[in-house]
């Protein structure tokens, strides 16, 4: 696994640019949660459109961390992008409370869901593109929320581990307490993803690196790590574009 640089980070803002321009758009939104993923997200479009084309919002659920919204606002004035908080609480209470029982990973899909319907509708408004955060460690494990939290139009974090990530956010000089913060989709108190997932992202990274970066196969029938290579199987389909059932003469594309 690369080590990051300014070199690399150069590069990732030179193709956001030209990724984001090559669609006749020019400005992006982004979900501002307060934590690191979203912060390098848009801290590198700021580096490549410019702070006033990046429009952040904070969308917090009733549960959600008073912490991510001070980190979320802390971001914000110090990369001078504007930022909107639209809550979610009422608008899935409307789904939630009338259900019998709602387990706490169909929540986190719920809010997920909710909170880039939210941003398509935004880049709506403000004639933008939807700016992805998720990193490459999430989208192997399928540790995302299928059309919801994966859902975008460019990610520029989509080809970064997570702990590549905590590297670049100390190169664009994100503040140390959204790099140091436990990372959480906030779904509900106390929700960590180390807790989720059942490792740390430095051994969850090690092994992905060494199974996808070295091709190293022999990881497959490994003990201690079946956890990590089963998800990235078992999760594959979340990786593809919708399968069309093809009658006619010539494909889609």
């Amino acid at each position: 696994m690369k080590k990051i640089d300014m070199a690399i980070l150069s590069r990732l803002i030179s193709e956001l640019r030209e990724a984001v321009l090559k669609t006749g758009f020019g400005r992006v939104v982004v979900g501002l949660s307060g934590g690191i993923d979203s912060a390098v997200s848009a801290a590198l479009a700021v580096r490549a459109l410019g702070s006033e084309n990046v429009f952040g919002f904070f969308m917090p659920y009733r549960d959600s961390s008073p912490q991510s919204a001070d980190d979320a606002a802390l971001f914000a004035e110090l990369f001078c992008i504007k930022l909107e908080t639209v809550d979610i609480t009422l608008m899935a209470g409307q789904y939630t409370d009338k259900c019998a029982y709602i387990s706490k990973n169909r929540l986190g899909n719920i809010l997920s869901r909710l909170r880039m319907t939210v941003l398509f509708d935004k880049s709506a408004v403000y004639d933008a593109l939807v700016l992805g955060t998720g990193n490459k460690s999430e989208i192997l494990l399928g540790y995302m929320t299928w059309f919801g939290d994966s859902a975008c139009a460019i990610n520029p974090l989509g080809d970064l581990y997570k702990t590549q990530v905590r590297e670049a956010a100390r190169f664009l000089d994100i503040p140390e307490r959204i790099i140091m913060k436990a990372p959480s989709a906030d779904h509900y108190e106390g929700q960590t993803d180390e807790h989720d997932l059942g490792s740390s992202y430095e051994e969850i990274d090690k092994v992905l690196s060494e199974l996808i970066e070295d091709e190293n196969t022999e990881l497959l029938k490994a003990s201690g790590v079946n956890n990590i290579t089963d998800r990235v199987k078992r999760n594959g389909y979340k990786r593809k574009l919708p399968i069309i059932i093809g009658v006619g003469q010539k494909a889609l594309w």
